[in-house]
């Protein structure tokens, strides 16, 4: 087929559809409809007119909606898992790991349906409130690649219990898993128009979301300079947001820690998912009274990993998402290596060979000796990259850990009570882990500060953040 794209005659391209590829193959998986503005109307004119009719149900009733749905995810965790696999690229594993983590996400929300209530206020002489949550209406919400289910989870859950309606964006490179979620949900008695899903891209759908003004809420996450642009743009009708930025967390370890047991958090929390995760580790700070031991270990692990398809069986890391984001990880550590910006332990390069060559496969690396306020220190490496450095003391930690523009999350490793109070005081971050990283259970808030972004998702706190307060002011 011939069309016309962008002012170029682009052959063999239709540009209705989005390929969606394997990254450990590049072979086709399946393609998916590329949404226009237009679609993304007709989506909010579908939400409008659901929202009456949901919002009129009792919370405990959606509750009951959203746990029978998570039964249904639990029954099919091993297909939605392969699919996430296939789509997405991470070990087949970390897919079964996150599909429950959805499931775990909808009975949270269903468990507490029944116990939310409304506040009386009474006021003596002048009279009595009832202030009650209400829904806020139609909502939007953009996910990304890297966790396409658990923060689909994160967004829809508080969002529909709370009684709104919804039109969700998924990211190009990782739709299937989200659409087949979606369908699930509606097996499980959501009606029609609840939960519309767009897909196509952020210049289009995502874009169109963001603009229209019927969307009352929109919850985004993905990097700073795309977070700032819908920032700008929600302003004009006043949108409230919710906005997930991104982080370069740092992980400090002390003299007295579990060595062994720290050296285990580094490696799962830098490496987890290929090293694409928001809060995965992405600094770490060593006092160097051990520094030379525990680099050791680490090493010890990271060469021990095994890359691979992620269909296959004993594989520790996956592919990249993108030849895009393996690009730009290769850069980075190349010019780390140039320009002498620090020492490459291991790893370092691209896989080539028979079972790599059409993934985007890349070993997982070591950088000693980095060199302060460099590329590999300041940026938010999105990949299977860590830069470890020896501090004296705490107070380099801390200083170091909060410098930066981010504010996801930091971790402590030590036995020390007195010590994990000063990094829990002084380090700039939304979530503090002592002796772990990485773990975010549906009942805790999550979310950062600074350009981390705003607005919580899980607990309490996010479904707070999908209603809006209405007073009944009695004078008698």
């Amino acid at each position: 087929m011939l069309m016309r794209i962008g002012g170029k005659d682009t052959e063999g391209i239709d540009a209705r559809w989005i390929e969606v590829k394997n990254p450990a193959t590049s072979e086709l998986i399946d393609r998916v409809p590329s949404g226009t503005k237009d679609d993304v109307s007709s989506a909010v004119d579908a939400a409008e007119a659901a929202f009456a009719a949901w919002a009129k149900k009792a919370m405990r009733d959606r509750g009951i909606i959203l746990y029978h749905a998570a039964q249904k995810v639990r029954d099919q965790q091993r297909d939605l898992a392969r699919l996430l696999t296939l789509e997405q690229g991470k070990p087949i594993r970390e897919s079964v790991d996150e599909v429950r983590g959805y499931a775990n996400i909808l009975e949270f929300y269903a468990g507490i349906s029944a116990r939310q209530q409304g506040e009386a206020i009474t006021l003596g002489s002048q009279g009595d409130c009832i202030v009650l949550r209400q829904p806020i209406g139609v909502c939007g919400a953009i996910i990304p690649w890297n966790m396409p289910v658990l923060i689909m989870g994160w967004k829809i859950g508080p969002a529909l219990l709370a009684g709104n309606t919804m039109v969700l964006k998924p990211a190009s490179s990782t739709p299937l898993t989200n659409l087949r979620l979606a369908q699930i949900l509606e097996e499980a008695g959501l009606a029609p128009g609840v939960l519309n899903v767009v897909t196509g891209s952020g210049e289009s759908v995502g874009e169109a979301i963001v603009r229209h003004p019927a969307i009352r809420k929109l919850s985004f996450t993905g990097d700073c300079a795309t977070g700032n642009k819908i920032r700008e743009m929600a302003g004009m009708h006043l949108k409230d947001l919710t906005l997930e930025l991104g982080g370069s967390d740092p992980m400090i370890v002390m003299p007295d820690a579990a060595i062994d047991k720290a050296v285990e958090g580094a490696l799962r929390g830098r490496f987890y998912n290929a090293g694409q995760t928001c809060t995965a580790v992405k600094r770490l700070y060593v006092h160097e009274k051990i520094s030379h031991l525990f680099i050791q270990k680490l090493k010890e692990r990271v060469d021990a990993l095994t890359v691979g398809n992620g269909l296959g069986s004993k594989i520790d890391i996956g592919p990249m998402n993108s030849a895009k984001q393996r690009e730009k990880i290769s850069v980075l550590v190349e010019e780390t290596r140039e320009n002498k910006e620090g020492t490459i332990l291991t790893g370092g390069y691209a896989l080539k060979g028979t079972a790599y060559e059409k993934g985007y496969f890349y070993r997982p690396t070591l950088v000693s000796n980095v060199v302060p306020d460099t590329q590999v220190v300041t940026s938010e490496i999105f990949g299977p990259v860590l830069p470890v450095m020896a501090i004296p003391d705490l107070d380099t930690a801390i200083r170091e850990a909060n410098n930066t523009r981010y504010g996801l999350g930091a971790s402590i490793w030590t036995k020390d009570l007195a010590t994990t109070k000063r990094v829990f005081d002084e380090v700039k971050a939304g979530i503090i882990w002592v002796n772990r990283h990485l773990t975010v259970p549906p009942e805790v808030p999550f979310g950062g500060i600074n350009a981390s972004g705003m607005g919580r998702e899980n607990g309490q706190q996010a479904l707070d953040s999908y209603q809006q307060t209405k007073t009944l002011f009695l004078g008698w």
